[in-house]
């Protein structure tokens, strides 16, 4: 996980493309200071995103009549050195003036671009410092993860191969029409196209120096948070973040949220997509001016992805094959991949080691050795599972860099070997995800389940996750869980929740704020554990302090979503049949990004730990979307039976089938996950992955 922010000062942005009713401000120069938060303020918030390094880079640009130069200032931890550059550009002209005065630097700069980069390294084998900076004055600050589109072998770093990918394209413009653009011919590609081929999570702000454009956006489903600040009359720049910094709180309406929540509108999450702000001098004022455009993803099975059409809605007469879907689909759906590290229709890779591929070769029709073959299963569950156990793998390799500081403490004694924890309700879902993660890890390495309370030992999640760890236990004795119980009190977190308010923004509702301090105080991991397995959930067990030092979690977020396990789409199906079923999980997995995924990233993150979501792979979202939805989901059943049925026949697979049944079918304890209502539907005590949230408020 990274951290990534850019502040532009001195542009004058035209935005009528995305904001029509939007009035242009005229641009303050650079030096011009802005109340509310410093740049010391956005590096510290986002060092706690990423912990290993922290850097900044300015590139300064300055007008004139005859040449054009960029000024780039490199700073680290401890900045001693700048560096400089000058090159030509028919569209601006210009120059700039150094002069030292004071130990300080002062330029005539007419703009300045400021990149800040904070880099959790999980991947690759040298460290990596961002932003990056090339030989050709291009500039890259990145937050992601690559798991196809460009091929990452183990030993590299994401960020690094972008970069360089990002280097040989084309600086045409010619991205919706490839033919149109003469690069192309050269074998170059546009960053458009470029950027909608990467399969995975990530959030990117890249300045192309040869044609003085600056390109930002968040992947498709928004898993990466990505925050914007529009230019506005009372604060001119352009500005993105990964998060917002600690800021003054000032008090809305009762009607809203009520008191003590703050008001969130300086920023708003960035919407999914690509952007791009092309410089350019405006003769009549003297300045420069750019326009943000949005662009279309070329990808077109991304671009299906999106709409989220499902082929059969409704179940009507026709014949159904085991796989359920035509004979038609059915051929085309499990027409074999290719060979070369990639799988599925959106071919996604595996880079697997040998180790890790026998760990997982034993799936029924997946064969995980850098390569996939999907066999015709017999039940759609199956084919979903193959889907989520590569889902699963591919986010629980350990790369070397990783490894080589798993387990180091500060006496130098070799402690615990914990790569990925799992935020655990002993749920339907995040117990699917711990039994497909035995499968993936070797045996060597303990996995964290974190767990949330804000009523100890009498939450329904924690007997569940009491539950759910026993039966892990037993099915996987050689592996050691750790069940990670983390008790809070509501009521004695004032500061924590001052700061959790500052991660939602500009979310503003008390049950976002209630879910992140939730999801902050899992990632955090500080809590106890039980030394010993006990029959009666633990109370004969010693209880001994425990810091989870995983990296990498799994979150289940994504399954209620495209499973319906929300309360209200059994009303929806009660008043609208199947397609008004399958409209609101549409509507649920079109404004993911902006409900869910940019506030549990930023609350998850802001411990230095990485938030991996199998349930929202592209292969994943793929698979169910191609089963019939009266597979997916039985709303004639009762709750804890028909919603999520898929996910429910995944657990009675081979490997899957051992849990628990008050886990499943809810013979002790209701399946906290699959009954959670909407955030619109306020009950005293919620299930967020893991975490048992109180909530005192009607809706």
């Amino acid at each position: 996980m990274c951290g990534i922010a850019l502040i532009v000062s001195g542009v004058r942005i035209e935005l009528s493309s995305l904001l029509p009713d939007h009035n242009l401000p005229f641009p303050q120069y650079p030096h011009v200071h802005h109340t509310g938060f410093s740049i010391e303020d956005i590096k510290a918030a986002l060092q706690r995103r990423g912990p290993d390094n922290l850097g900044t880079r300015k590139v300064y640009l300055e007008l004139t009549s005859s040449s054009y130069a960029d000024i780039e200032e490199e700073e680290e931890e401890n900045p001693s050195s700048f560096c400089f550059s000058e090159k030509k550009n028919d569209c601006i002209t210009s120059t700039y003036e150094v002069v030292q005065n004071d130990d300080s630097i002062v330029l005539n700069s007419v703009a300045e671009l400021h990149f800040v980069g904070a880099t959790l390294q999980l991947r690759g084998v040298d460290p990596v410092f961002q932003p990056l900076v090339d030989n050709l004055g291009n500039v890259l600050v990145y937050n992601g993860e690559i798991f196809g589109g460009l091929h990452i072998d183990r030993n590299s770093n994401d960020a690094e191969c972008l970069m360089h990918a990002l280097a040989k394209c084309c600086s045409c413009n010619w991205d919706e029409h490839e033919t149109g653009c003469h690069c192309f011919e050269k074998g170059k590609i546009s960053v458009t196209k470029l950027l909608s081929t990467i399969r995975g999570p990530w959030a990117t702000i890249y300045w192309q120096d040869s044609s003085k454009t600056l390109w930002f956006g968040r992947d498709a489903l928004g898993r990466r948070s990505l925050l914007v600040h529009w230019p506005t009359l009372d604060d001119p720049r352009l500005l993105l973040s990964s998060v917002s910094p600690l800021s003054p709180i000032k008090i809305i309406s009762d009607s809203e949220v009520g008191d003590g929540i703050p008001d969130h509108d300086f920023w708003e999450e960035l919407s999914c997509g690509i952007y791009s702000l092309k410089l350019d001098k405006l003769k009549l004022v003297g300045c420069l001016v750019g326009e943000v455009r949005r662009h279309d993803w070329i990808d077109p099975e991304l671009n299906e992805l999106i709409k989220w059409e499902r082929t059969y809605v409704e179940c009507k007469s026709y014949e159904i094959n085991s796989l359920g879907v035509s004979d038609e689909r059915a051929h085309h759906i499990t027409k074999s991949t290719s060979a070369n590290g990639t799988s599925s229709k959106l071919g996604v890779q595996m880079n697997c080691t040998a180790e890790h591929a026998k760990l997982c070769a034993d799936s029924p029709g997946s064969l995980l050795n850098g390569a996939t073959v999907h066999q015709a299963t017999s039940l759609p569950a199956h084919r979903v599972l193959d889907a989520l156990r590569e889902s699963v793998a591919r986010r629980s390799i350990i790369n070397p860099i990783l490894q080589a500081t798993m387990g180091k403490s500060e006496t130098g004694v070799r402690g615990k070997m914990v790569p990925v924890a799992v935020l655990f309700s002993g749920g339907l879902d995040s117990m699917i995800l711990a039994a497909l993660l035995d499968k993936c890890l070797e045996p060597c390495y303990e996995v964290d389940l974190l767990n949330v309370s804000f009523d100890e030992q009498f939450a329904p999640d924690r007997i569940s996750a009491r539950a759910g760890v026993k039966e892990l236990q037993r099915i996987s004795p050689l592996r050691r869980w750790n069940l990670v119980e983390i008790d809070a009190d509501l009521s004695n977190l004032t500061s924590e929740t001052e700061h959790v308010m500052s991660l939602i923004n500009p979310s503003k509702t008390y049950m976002d704020l209630n879910i992140g301090i939730a999801l902050w105080l899992a990632a955090g991991g500080d809590g106890w554990v039980d030394t010993g397995i006990s029959n009666n959930f633990g109370q004969y067990c010693q209880r001994l302090k425990y810091k989870s030092d995983a990296k990498i979690l799994l979150v289940g977020s994504g399954a209620d979503e495209q499973c319906a396990g929300y309360s209200r789409h059994r009303t929806k199906y009660r008043m609208g049949g199947w397609l008004g079923l399958h409209e609101e999980m549409k509507l649920d997995m079109q404004r993911i990004w902006k409900r869910n995924l940019g506030r549990d990233d930023r609350c998850i993150s802001d411990t230095g730990k990485e938030a991996r979501f199998p349930f929202l792979d592209e292969d994943v979202i793929r698979t169910l979307l191609e089963i019939p939805l009266w597979e997916v989901a039985n709303l004639d059943q009762p709750v804890g039976r028909g919603d999520k049925k898929i996910l429910r026949e995944v657990t009675t697979c081979r490997y899957v089938c051992c849990f628990v049944r008050c886990n499943i079918n809810n013979v002790y304890v209701p399946n906290c996950l699959s009954s959670c209502p909407s955030p619109h539907e306020y009950h005293f005590m919620w299930s967020y992955h893991g975490c048992v949230i109180n909530l005192n408020v009607a809706d």
